[in-house]
């Protein structure tokens, strides 16, 4: 027998994707007793096996560094920050989507939603929040879901906080972040979200084609629709990991309430 601290790994994360060792084991062209033993510590997988069976997992590439650790492999993805010259190029890039945008918001986030870059308008939005909010880095499910934050100007609260809570706990489901599951822990426990989660989803207009975010910013109401782009075939943690969202007016008054802002 074999010591592999990858097996157990393995098979949370084929647990966590609802797949059978069958499908799995299919899947990546292996046997599912190979994979079985894989799992128990009987058999030792090769690197590429456990990439392979991480790629059909859809296991993020910090996650993959970890199971090629727990089998005594040296990890195969490094983590560049956004601010490392290696990186100067993506984050000229990103900044320049973000300008193109405003007056639009738009920002960038991590694997756990903090704000890691963000455009004029979106720096707006939380100019007047608490500083405990905001330091040392705003993470969008705390802005948006607190009391003191976005909450408290948010016309259709319930049914932006559905949909966040939603996102949250997908992000806590699909990875083995215990930071996350702290987050979501501590969200479910503010007063106006718990009272969300009392009185059940809200009703939803079957009308609208998307669920816009709807704010009284400056005495002027604006609704706006969001959208999330990740990279392709990122090869770096950093890279994998991060996410543009982008905000767009939901109808020509907002469209025009941002557009006069801006001039």
């Amino acid at each position: 027998m074999t010591s592999n601290g990858a097996g157990p790994l393995l098979r949370e994360w084929r647990g966590r994707r609802r797949r059978s060792q069958m499908e799995l084991a299919y899947a990546a062209g292996v046997s599912p007793k190979h994979l079985s033993f894989v799992e128990t510590g009987r058999a030792k997988p090769s690197p590429e096996l456990l990439l392979t069976l991480a790629s059909h997992l859809e296991v993020p590439l910090r996650d993959r560094n970890s199971l090629l650790l727990a089998a005594g492999y040296a990890p195969r993805y490094q983590e560049t920050a956004i601010d490392d010259p290696a990186s100067q190029r993506i984050r000229a890039s990103l900044e320049r989507l973000l300008a193109t945008h405003d007056p639009y918001p738009g920002v960038v986030l991590d694997r756990r939603w903090n704000i890691v870059l963000s455009n004029a308008a979106a720096r707006s939005l939380t100019a007047g929040l608490p500083a405990h909010l905001v330091t040392p880095t705003a993470n969008v499910f705390r802005v948006s879901l607190h009391p003191e934050g976005l909450a408290a100007i948010t016309v259709n609260f319930d049914e932006w906080a559905i949909y966040l809570l939603s996102q949250l706990h997908r992000l806590v489901s699909a990875s083995a972040d215990a930071e996350l599951a702290a987050m979501e822990r501590e969200i479910l426990a503010y007063p106006n979200v718990a009272a969300v989660l009392v009185d059940g989803a809200p009703a939803w207009d079957d009308s609208q084609l998307l669920v816009p975010c709807r704010m009284v910013v400056g005495g002027v109401e604006l609704s706006m629709f969001t959208t999330l782009t990740a990279f392709g075939t990122p090869r770096d943690i950093t890279l994998d990991e991060l996410a543009v969202e982008l905000f767009f007016p939901a109808d020509d008054a907002t469209e025009a309430a941002l557009r006069g802002v801006s001039t």
